[in-house]
């Protein structure tokens, strides 16, 4: 066998063990698969279905299928393209990642569905990530658009996504607790996939069943940390609003929640097809935050260690880890099509500078890397090289966003569609 038909083997051998593990990971939190066990008691009285998020409507139906006989009734919101058939519970779809009006008429649904109800009755919060977007009900004095302005900001300005959900809760009149409070005295049990560093329910989703311990203060200083454009009239609000959630004083006892799925158990599912296939899978973290590209730097020396070292692991080695990392669009730059998975690869590949033996896989397990149809890529020692044999130089992509346009030069996205989960980002650097 020739040199090049070899190093196609090893691309095609490690390209396929990496994207077996990236859908073990997304299997992992299949709702189908792990929502059932999950469930209370069934009710004395009614049993109302609430939800929002990119994995709802699965959810709602795998519900429906766990429980045959209970009359279901509720109402759930999710990202267009992600509705599913169910029988008795109302799917509605509606805009992600920037809110419009049919995610402000699924909060005002949602709402009126759990009002008026008994200490007899149960309400099932559906909740994933991707819900804060879809559960747009503004606050008194706030409207639909200065919520989506600063939507918008916010997604462009590097904050975290717990900051970003602690501003989205004091804009809202659903998020932080209120949902709950709206349902009592009906007990509140809230089933979560999620897709957080840290796993806090209060920040999935912005938390709308879950008291809120951050203040309408903690928002104004994030706003004014990324210098954001706020109206006068967001201000106010803010201002007014001196208190949090009282949520957490006015809702039934026995209100609770559980993780029916978390990006720690997406990372073991992926581990576990590593190591069937002999290789040493090590995870470095489930919560792991920082700038995309300066991630993919760290990364590559990380992964280096591994060949040159054995250190923090010996070849044959895989490294794994999950969260949520960030990309800062600088001032005057015009991004191009990109997400935080290809632009993590794109810098760890520029990094490694074609290092023999390394492939790496990044992709969001929604599916959706931001706002393309790709999930994240796969990058291979030569990548670099086959992007200057098709045109393209990696570091002007970098320096413009848009890894995405990138990566699909070279025919290496990883493209799913609506997983109808989502447990965050999964990265996989694998050491051979």
């Amino acid at each position: 066998m020739v040199q090049s038909d070899i190093k196609i083997e090893q691309n095609k051998q490690a390209s396929t063990l990496l994207r077996s593990m990236f859908d073990a990971a997304v299997a992992a939190a299949d709702p189908f698969k792990v929502l059932a066990k999950y469930l209370p008691e069934k009710p004395k009285g009614r049993c109302i279905v609430v939800g929002a998020g990119k994995a709802s409507a699965a959810m709602a139906a795998a519900l429906e299928a766990a429980w045959p006989d209970v009359p279901l009734q509720g109402v759930v919101v999710t990202r267009d393209e992600h509705a599913v058939p169910t029988r008795h519970i109302t799917i509605l779809e509606a805009s992600h990642p920037v809110p419009d009006a049919r995610s402000e008429q699924a909060a005002h649904d949602i709402l009126q569905s759990v009002k008026g109800l008994g200490p007899d009755d149960l309400v099932i919060a559906l909740i994933s990530g991707g819900g804060s977007a879809l559960l747009a009900l503004p606050a008194e004095g706030i409207t639909l658009a200065e919520k989506q302005n600063i939507g918008r900001q916010l997604l462009h300005s590097g904050a975290a996504i717990s900051e970003m959900n602690t501003v989205r809760k004091h804009l809202s009149a659903i998020k932080g607790g209120k949902l709950a409070l709206a349902a009592a005295p009906a007990q509140v049990v809230t089933l979560v996939i999620s897709d957080v560093p840290g796993d806090d329910p209060a920040i999935i989703a912005s938390g709308p069943t879950v008291p809120d311990t951050t203040t309408p203060q903690d928002a104004l200083r994030i706003l004014d940390k990324y210098n954001l454009d706020v109206p006068d009239t967001v201000r106010h609000v803010l201002e007014k609003n001196t208190a949090a959630s009282s949520a957490k004083h006015s809702v039934n006892a026995d209100n609770r929640v559980e993780m029916i799925a978390t990006p720690f158990m997406a990372l073991q599912a992926a581990a576990e097809v590593a190591r069937a296939a002999g290789v040493t899978p090590l995870i470095l973290g489930d919560a792991l935050e920082g700038e995309s590209s300066v991630m993919g730097v760290m990364m590559s020396g990380i992964v280096r260690s591994v060949q040159e070292h054995a250190l923090p692991a010996r070849a044959p080695a895989v490294l794994l880890s999950g969260g949520e990392t960030t990309v800062s669009i600088r001032a005057g730059t015009k991004p191009g099509k990109g997400g935080r998975n290809t632009e993590f690869l794109l810098s760890c590949a520029l990094a490694l500078n074609g290092q023999a033996g390394i492939w790496g896989l990044a992709g969001d397990t929604d599916g959706i890397d931001g706002t393309e149809d790709a999930a994240g890529a796969i990058f291979t020692p030569d990548t670099l090289a086959r992007g200057l044999q098709n045109g393209v130089a990696a570091e002007e992509f970098l320096k413009q966003h848009d890894s995405y346009s990138f990566f699909e030069k070279l025919d290496d996205l990883i493209k799913t569609g609506p997983t109808l989960t989502n447990v965050n980002d999964v990265r996989l650097l694998l050491v051979l």
